[in-house]
């Protein structure tokens, strides 16, 4: 087990080996690197914004996907009548997007890029970013929060999911007790390999961050939140060991819908005191 005495990776070597990585499942067909079904174009908005963040429509609005190749995120935004880009790490990823965009006759842009670099777009060209499960493949999320601050729009909405960090603490395996904690929440580097798990992806480098760094990092960026829910996964009569009977004891995501605030109405903010029904 990794404890925080171990060096960590170098930000090069994360980015190299988490490519290589999601590559190689696009080769094996990985249930995150399968594009989108027919069924799902049926209503794709509706797939893909259940609980309704957007709006009811994402007509001629300027989405980022934002480490979400896998042909599935970026052309049902497109099929729903966004003006998207996606962003990804992985170049297989993007080719998936590539594929489903070109068979149903989709206009999307792909950028092969990491998460806590996007140099290549311009300030303020989104209105929305819909970020999928990918921060904990980076060590650290000041640079990605501010980089989506500075693409999105005032006034525009992050969507973004997270595992949480007690998911990632949590052994795989079912003792007499529950689902222990193996794991510090004060750590560094990336957590140890994992084999058999859903709540993890193998061969990938994975990183813990912490309540503080998920929320407070995001608001400190210029963001308010808005809703925050925990996507429900468990079931009573799971089998143990199973994704849902784990998912009984700890909450494997955390959804957060943000707004971007500008920066007259972030410094009118400042050490303004908040009161309920104000």
């Amino acid at each position: 087990m990794s404890t925080d005495q171990d060096p960590p990776e170098s930000h090069s070597q994360t980015l190299d080996h988490n490519r290589t990585a999601w590559d190689r499942k696009v080769q094996q067909r990985d249930r995150f690197a399968r594009p989108a079904k027919d069924e799902d174009f049926r209503d794709p908005l509706a797939l893909v914004d259940r609980w309704g963040w957007l709006g009811g429509s994402v007509v001629g609005k300027r989405i980022l996907c934002l480490g979400a190749g896998g042909g599935r995120q970026g052309p049902l935004y497109a099929a729903a009548g966004g003006i998207v880009t996606v962003v990804d790490i992985s170049p297989a990823q993007l080719e998936l997007d590539r594929q489903v965009a070109a068979e149903r006759k989709l206009a999307l842009t792909t950028v092969e890029a990491s998460m806590d670099d996007l140099s290549m777009l311009g300030t303020a060209d989104f209105d929305v970013v819909i970020n999928p499960v990918s921060t904990c493949y980076l060590p650290d999320l000041r640079s990605v929060y501010a980089e989506v601050a500075r693409l999105l729009a005032d006034g525009g909405t992050y969507i973004s999911q997270h595992k949480t960090p007690t998911s990632l603490q949590t052994d795989i395996r079912r003792s007499p007790g529950g689902y222990e904690l193996i794991e510090p929440y004060y750590r560094r580097g990336p957590l140890p390999a994992v084999a058999g798990s859903r709540h993890r992806e193998e061969g990938t480098l994975e990183y813990l961050h912490r309540w503080e760094e998920l929320i407070g990092l995001m608001c400190r960026n210029g963001f308010v939140i808005e809703d925050l829910v925990e996507p429900m996964h468990a079931k009573e009569d799971a089998e143990a060991d199973s994704f849902a009977d784990r998912s009984r004891y700890v909450a494997p995501y955390v959804r957060i819908k943000a707004r971007r605030v500008g920066q007259a109405a972030q410094q009118e903010s400042r050490g303004a005191i908040w009161l309920p029904g104000s």
